[in-house]
C-alpha cells in the first residue's frame, strides 16, 4: 500500500509539476509569445514597462494613470490588491479629495468634471489603462507643459483609444504607457 502511494505521488509530481507546466509554457510561447513573456513594451533598445501593469507618472508633461492601491510602492505587483475601502469609508473620501486637489493644482484652469478613474484605484491597483474621458481631461495640462497645441495632443489620445474586443467585450480604454511613449515620440 505504501509503495503504491509513493509511486502515485512520484508520478503525479512528475506529471503535474514538470510535464504539464512545460507543455503549457511551450504552447504559450508558440501561440502568445508577447503575452507569455510579460507583454513588454520597448522604447528604442530598452524595456519601458509592461502593457499590462500601470506605472507612476508624476511629471505634468505626461498623462497620469489611475491611482495605485499598492503600498508603499505604487504599481507593485507583489502587493496587488484593492484598498477594500467601501463607498461610505471616510478614508476613501479623504483619498479622493486629496487626489482631486492634486489634479486641480496641476491644472488650475481646468474646471471640467474629473473622471472617476483619475481619483479611484482599480481592483488590482495595477491598472495600466484609463478611460478615454480621463485621458482627454488631461490634454490641456499635458499640452501646456509640452508647449504643444491641445488639438495635436487630443488627436494623439484619440489615436490611442483601444476599442472593446470584437466591439462587444469591455469598454474603450487608453494604455497610459503607450500614450506617453507616443507623446515622447512627438518631441523628436
Amino acid at each position: 500500500m505504501i509503495r503504491a502511494v509513493a509511486v502515485l505521488l512520484a508520478a503525479f509530481t512528475l506529471l503535474l509539476g514538470g510535464v504539464y507546466p512545460a507543455v503549457v509554457t511551450g504552447i504559450a510561447q508558440l501561440v502568445f509569445p508577447a503575452q507569455a513573456n510579460g507583454s513588454v513594451v520597448s522604447a528604442g533598445d530598452r524595456a519601458a514597462g509592461s502593457a499590462l501593469v500601470g506605472q507612476p507618472f508624476a511629471s505634468t508633461r505626461y498623462f497620469w494613470g489611475r491611482p495605485s492601491a499598492t503600498t508603499p510602492v505604487p504599481f507593485d505587483g507583489r502587493a496587488s490588491a484593492g484598498s477594500n475601502l467601501g463607498p461610505s469609508s471616510p478614508a476613501l473620501a479623504a483619498a479622493v479629495r486629496a487626489r482631486i486637489e492634486v489634479l486641480r493644482a496641476a491644472d488650475p484652469g481646468n474646471d471640467a468634471p474629473i473622471p472617476v478613474d483619475l481619483v479611484t484605484a482599480s481592483g488590482s491597483g495595477l491598472d495600466p489603462h484609463l478611460s478615454p474621458a480621463a485621458a482627454l481631461y488631461q490634454v490641456p495640462r499635458v499640452a501646456r507643459a509640452r508647449g504643444m497645441p491641445p488639438e495635436r495632443v487630443r488627436a494623439l489620445v484619440e489615436a490611442h483609444v483601444e476599442r472593446p474586443f470584437l466591439g462587444l467585450f469591455g469598454a474603450p480604454r487608453v494604455n497610459v504607457l503607450a500614450l506617453n511613449l507616443a507623446l515622447d515620440g512627438l518631441d523628436r
